[in-house]
């Protein structure tokens, strides 16, 4: 059944401190139009600084997740973004005052109970999923984390953790679909321990960081000088260790809440492979450097995905919309020159047309007589005829006008074009036409693989 995307209803504003600079911080989730995506707004630099929320602008991963965009930054941004998606909701702005979201209690509760309080409202575009088809493994040697992404109904994560402790050894959690991470995984806490914590605090490196949004693993003796101490560096009356191996700041939510935590980050950096998942996603050792890997591997699956996907199908059985002659009325091209053979289909925004190469073609007798290949100028102007098609078709009396090239940029060429093979077309406009004018992007292909691609501009005249 297809599903319609979602944003937030209204507005929601959210404060605390940030983790890093320990300033006040003021968030705001605002609704989104349709197929915009998450997207941060740095409010505090202008009304249109945005950062998407895409794992390309990831530039560090070492306390948390750090998103940043011509020198906009935007840090420990993986709470928030698993609240989006674990609240259903496709598009939002999340609009912050600083480089950083407020860490708050180091969970995604008071993100979830915000949008949960402001409701989300259903959009008129379908949802787009990346549905897993087949196993991707990935596997990040130098933190020894192995994610496997296996085809599931739903959107379902599997997450194990190890970190050879006595106080915090193996753990496993399961979110079976996206409907249980309001009760089941909002709530739980990021993780630290003592040792890492005193390092960080030396450092300087979390002046938001206190004991009210952090669970502190103690995996070595401590004397009650060092508590004392750091009751003091905390500003907290005292400091304990449990006899689980916990300060005594909180209560654990649930017996294996680190590993709930570690599935919680799951869920906020895949929200920056950039589609919903419907997969079942297994993460053993899983950290945010490893999660950010993935969801780049996770793009280049869904851009191969969505690349096989816009192949055009060419079935020579079926009348074409605009055979040859139809194409002589519309273009002032003539043989030799003419090297569009008919028009497969035409929409307001894409034409695809199509070329058989023959031995015959006049070209072959002085381009590599010898070991014929159809040279990327014809290529670039069947292309260009191609295009010329789909402009013309925006207006009543085509005959009536002529196309002009204004601008062709980023031609490639990728495989050799010979006689016998079939040259199909796709040419899909950028923007759309206005005065004339037309923005395409064109690619070419032989069967199922890309030979060429261009930009190309052009403008229509009216014949004098």
């Amino acid at each position: 059944m297809d599903e319609k995307q979602k944003t937030i209803k209204t507005p929601v504003t959210l404060m605390g401190h940030g983790l890093h600079r320990g300033k006040k911080v003021t968030l705001t989730i605002k609704p989104s139009p349709e197929n915009t995506g998450i997207r941060f707004l740095r409010k505090d630099i202008g009304e249109d600084a945005f950062v998407e929320a895409d794992a390309r602008l990831v530039s560090d991963t070492s306390r948390g997740t750090t998103l940043e965009k011509n020198g906009m930054r935007i840090a420990t941004a993986e709470h928030v973004l698993s609240a989006i998606t674990g609240m259903d909701i496709d598009n939002a702005i999340i609009e912050v005052d600083c480089p950083e979201t407020p860490i708050l209690d180091g969970s995604s509760k008071f993100y979830v109970e915000a949008i949960d309080k402001a409701g989300t409202v259903e959009q008129n575009a379908f949802r787009d999923y990346f549905e897993i088809r087949e196993s991707i493994r990935f596997y990040h040697e130098e933190k020894d984390c192995e994610i496997i992404a296996l085809p599931d109904d739903h959107y379902r994560i599997t997450c194990l953790i190890d970190f050879h402790s006595n106080v915090l050894g193996h753990q496993h959690a399961r979110m079976d679909h996206i409907r249980e991470f309001r009760d089941e995984i909002a709530g739980c806490r990021t993780f630290v321990f003592l040792h890492e914590l005193e390092y960080l605090l030396s450092k300087n490196l979390i002046k938001g960081g206190d004991l009210n949004n952090a669970i502190v693993f103690v995996d070595r003796p401590v004397s009650q000088q060092e508590l004392d101490r750091l009751a003091k560096v905390l500003d907290k009356p005292t400091v304990a260790v449990r006899q689980e191996g916990i300060l005594n700041n909180l209560e654990l939510a649930f017996h294996n809440e680190p590993a709930r935590h570690k599935l919680l980050d799951i869920v906020g950096d895949l929200t920056l492979a950039g589609k919903r998942i419907k997969g079942h996603i297994i993460a053993s050792k899983p950290g945010h450097a490893s999660n950010v890997l993935f969801a780049k591997h996770l793009q280049k699956h869904i851009k191969e995905r969505v690349d096989q996907e816009q192949i055009p199908v060419y079935d020579p059985g079926i009348e074409p919309v605009y055979d040859i002659n139809d194409i002589k009325r519309m273009l002032p091209h003539r043989p030799p020159f003419l090297l569009v053979d008919k028009i497969i289909e035409v929409t307001d925004a894409s034409v695809v047309a199509v070329k058989n190469v023959s031995m015959n073609e006049p070209f072959f007798a002085g381009h590599f007589p010898n070991e014929p290949i159809m040279p990327g100028v014809l290529q670039v102007e069947a292309m260009a005829q191609a295009g010329g098609i789909l402009v013309l078709s925006t207006v009543d009396d085509p005959e009536n006008y002529n196309t002009y090239f204004l601008k062709i940029d980023n031609v490639r060429f990728k495989q050799k074009v010979v006689p016998g093979d079939t040259l199909v077309f796709k040419m899909n406009l950028v923007t759309p036409v206005r005065r004339g004018i037309c923005h395409m992007r064109g690619i070419a292909y032989v069967g199922n693989k890309v030979v060429m691609e261009a930009e190309m501009m052009a403008q229509i005249a009216k014949k004098e």
